[in-house]
């Protein structure tokens, strides 16, 4: 496993946004990355988008498209309707 200190990861995180993205830096699986942050006990970079989701199911409510909202943020379309289905399944609960 790649030896990555936790203040290396957490800069790695917010520079490069992705466990798949720090691991091609390293040669490493995204796997293997997610193993170094849950080692280290940091949670993911989406646990920090929650104002984002909560935009974009907003706006998915409100009428705005999946592709359109994809484009906005940056995203696939398809992270785009994850978000709204997480969301839906946390108002059910």
């Amino acid at each position: 496993m790649a030896r990555i200190s936790k203040q290396q990861l957490i800069k790695l995180q917010a520079k490069y946004k992705t466990d798949d993205a720090i691991g091609n830096l390293f040669g490493i699986t995204r796997q293997a990355v997610h193993q170094i942050r849950n080692k280290y006990d940091i949670g993911p970079l989406a646990d920090k988008h929650a104002d984002r989701n909560v935009e974009i199911a907003r706006a998915y409510k409100s009428g705005t498209p999946g592709t359109k909202l994809a484009r906005k943020f940056k995203m696939s379309v398809s992270q785009v309707y994850r978000i709204i289905r997480a969301g839906v399944r946390k108002r059910k609960k």
